[in-house]
């Protein structure tokens, strides 16, 4: 049986390198965009797209940390209740 098309490695490389253009196409955009910034740091080149990826990341850290309190075991509904 024939993998699916998004779970092979060429597709994968291909998508990896599509997203890749495309940030590096919308940071160069910006270049010609005028845009008001509110503090000083967004005046960098790709600071939103920097600022998103911390977002990102920071999020993932949370999850996986609050995963810590809430996580339950692998057969947790498969223990019979004794009532």
């Amino acid at each position: 049986m024939e993998k699916h098309w998004l779970t092979r490695p060429e597709t994968i490389r291909r998508l990896w390198w599509f997203f890749g253009v495309v940030l590096a196409l919308t940071v160069f955009a910006e270049l010609f965009v005028a845009h008001e910034a509110h503090f000083a740091v967004e005046r960098l080149t790709g600071f939103y797209a920097l600022f998103g990826f911390v977002a990102c990341v920071a999020m993932i850290l949370f999850a996986k940390g609050i995963a810590a309190f809430l996580k339950r075991p692998d057969t947790y509904y498969d223990e019979t209740r004794d009532d």
